[in-house]
């Protein structure tokens, strides 16, 4: 049934209003009579929806969940300008206004409403979860939730050289300069917001055809990161919250995701012996989605 699904799934191009832009997003809707249960999907740092979310939503519709997967302001297809700004505060007022504009759809049942984020996005659904209750149900997938250990995770000299690049993209913002770019997935070495073994093939494998996301975003990120624990919010999320962690995660290290987890009074976690970028393609990906549907089946049913 997925098969034949995925094959002819056709999403609407929509647009929804954020911080007086507009963020682009795929709508997937199921061959049936509504109202239906939807899943939001939005990526992680520097991601864009054409890299492989289209393969988790299929999954979903099949089952018979809508599905909202929509691009941040400054990435992908959305407004905003400068482009490949990556700001955690406009990030999360994303995920809440694609939850007000998915609550105003005829066809979705604004009570059964799934939060789906990955990696950097992972983290930001957990902290979308704790401040609107109106959820039905979270996914943290390879969530990023704890900046110290993520800023620990990349190589001093390269963290060094990606702090000098954000102090000059953040004092020549202030004089309204070009911003100073970082690249997002490096080689081991290399200058980059990711630099571990696999986090240049992992990024370059989720690129679709002909659809090629850009691997840079401005650096002045880089000195908020370490600012940022999402995780610590999920104490504080009172629907069933499903975490996907992988024990080989390079970027965002499952010790302290693990924690929080375990913290959530409604928590299941899913351990994968895989590493950060592995869960997108693959019999990973099998895994994961298929556990995935579980929890929406058990937790949010059609």
């Amino acid at each position: 049934m997925n098969q034949a699904t995925n094959s002819i799934a056709t999403p609407t191009q929509v647009s929804f209003a954020s911080g007086g832009q507009q963020c682009r997003a795929d709508f997937y809707r199921p061959c049936a009579s509504g109202p239906f249960p939807l899943v939001i999907l939005a990526h992680g740092l520097g991601g864009v929806r054409t890299m492989r979310l289209g393969a988790f939503a299929e999954r979903f519709l099949a089952e018979g969940y809508a599905c909202l997967v929509f691009d941040y302001r400054h990435f992908g297809d959305s407004e905003g300008q400068p482009r490949q700004l990556l700001d955690i505060n406009k990030q999360l007022e994303d995920w809440q206004s694609a939850l007000n504009h998915a609550r105003t759809l005829a066809e979705i049942d604004p009570a059964k409403i799934v939060l789906w984020g990955t990696s950097f996005g992972g983290g930001h659904v957990l902290a979308a979860a704790a401040k609107d209750q109106g959820v039905a149900a979270v996914i943290s997938q390879g969530p990023f939730t704890n900046g110290l250990a993520s800023t620990l995770a990349v190589d001093p000299v390269v963290s060094m050289k990606v702090t000098a690049k954000a102090i000059q993209d953040r004092v020549g913002a202030l004089f309204g300069a070009e911003p100073v770019m970082v690249t997002v997935a490096a080689l081991p070495g290399e200058t980059g917001l990711m630099s571990s073994q696999d986090a240049y093939t992992g990024f370059m494998n989720l690129q679709s055809d002909g659809q090629q996301a850009l691997n840079y975003v401005a650096a002045r990120f880089a000195l908020d990161i370490i600012r940022y624990y999402p995780g610590r919010k999920a104490k504080d999320i009172k629907v069933p919250v499903l975490f996907c962690v992988c024990e080989n995660d390079t970027v965002a290290p499952a010790g302290p995701t693990l924690k929080y987890a375990a913290q959530a009074p409604k928590g299941e976690i899913k351990r994968y012996a895989d590493g950060h970028f592995d869960i997108y393609i693959g019999d990973a990906f099998e895994r994961v989605v298929a556990d995935q549907i579980r929890f929406l089946r058990q937790h949010v049913p059609v």
